[in-house]
């Protein structure tokens, strides 16, 4: 065997191995499942009133987030609350854009999300500015109740 074809071969081999730790990276490693009972399971959305985050009621709230990034967090979740009462209640936000998640995290469909935001079938809320610096948590809610939360970088960074 020549010594051209083991050198391709050693890089080949070194390519494969670097792009499953790229993927096991980006898509696994790090995330942990947040506690139902968490304080950063609670949804929260800004109230028009007040100008603080306020608690809303959900059920079925499922939530990851890793410590490696600011922008990891996503959930899914459910409201009992109307969009029309969340509309005049809450700060609705118009520059929301839902970030992949990762493939594990099913529940959560950022292309899904953003199309429902972009037809208008769903409403983006300010749920708490700079939860962590430079950083909003955003949440978007559809007519039926489900609810999507993920973390966005604001213009503050």
């Amino acid at each position: 065997m020549s010594m051209g074809k083991i050198l391709a071969g050693f890089l080949v081999i070194s390519a494969l191995v670097m792009g499953v730790g790229l993927y096991y990276t980006a898509e696994v490693a790090y995330f942990e499942e947040v506690s139902a009972d968490a304080p950063e399971a609670q949804m929260r959305l800004v109230s028009v009133a007040t100008g603080t985050p306020e608690p809303i009621l959900t059920e079925n709230v499922t939530a990851i987030d890793r410590d490696t990034s600011p922008i990891s967090f996503r959930a899914c979740f459910t409201t009992p609350m109307s969009l029309a009462m969340l509309t005049e209640t809450y700060e609705v936000m118009e520059e929301a854009v839902p970030l992949n998640g990762p493939r594990m995290f099913d529940c959560f469909d950022a292309a899904a999300v953003g199309a429902g935001l972009e037809s208008g079938n769903a409403v983006a809320f300010m749920a708490e500015p700079d939860i962590r610096e430079g950083v909003d948590r955003v949440i978007a809610i559809f007519p039926d109740g489900r609810g999507y939360a993920w973390h966005q970088r604001n213009e503050k960074l």
